[in-house]
């Protein structure tokens, strides 16, 4: 049973290049928007099993394939039109000879992109913020919990601490 309001991102690194994947399918609140890889609980998972599971469902990419697994931060992402979520952020990275799967995704289109370019996408103004503690200025801060209220698609207000 799927856990609405609980739900995981991993943000993936292979050198200077980030995983993310760009979300296609219709009716979902993030089309054409670029995130890391998630998804929501199952009952009875803890954070780290529902990342692990989400990751190898989308990606076909297991633990063992990991280095620097980390739980990075909490975030409480507020909306005028969608349900309150408290999304787990983990990081990892994988080595500079990691290649995907041939698969295809039937959530989006998974991609590499360059850290440098991560700000440019198609994102929710809240990642960049948490692109900060992840892997800008803020990356050596430890855990971060974040709250993000939204008006429509605007960042209407937002706090952050790091622990």
């Amino acid at each position: 049973m799927r856990v609405e309001n609980l739900t995981t991102l991993i943000y993936i690194t292979r050198g200077n290049d980030c995983l993310f994947i760009r979300k296609t399918r219709k009716g979902d609140m993030n089309l054409d928007k670029y995130l890391g890889i998630g998804g929501h609980f199952e009952s009875d998972e803890t954070a780290e099993e529902c990342v692990l599971r989400e990751l190898s469902e989308e990606a076909s990419i297991s633990s063992g394939e990991l280095e620097n697994f980390s739980y990075r931060g909490l975030i409480t992402f507020i909306s005028s039109e969608y349900p309150t979520e408290y999304m787990h952020v983990f990081t990892a990275s994988v080595p500079a000879s990691f290649e995907l799967p041939e698969r295809s995704c039937d959530e989006g289109e998974l991609c590499w992109v360059p850290l440098s370019d991560i700000c440019s996408l198609p994102v929710w103004e809240g990642d960049k913020i948490m692109f900060d503690y992840l892997f800008g200025s803020m990356k050596d801060s430890g855990f971060f919990t974040m709250k993000f209220r939204y008006e429509g698609s605007e960042l209407a207000e937002h706090s952050e601490k790091s622990w």
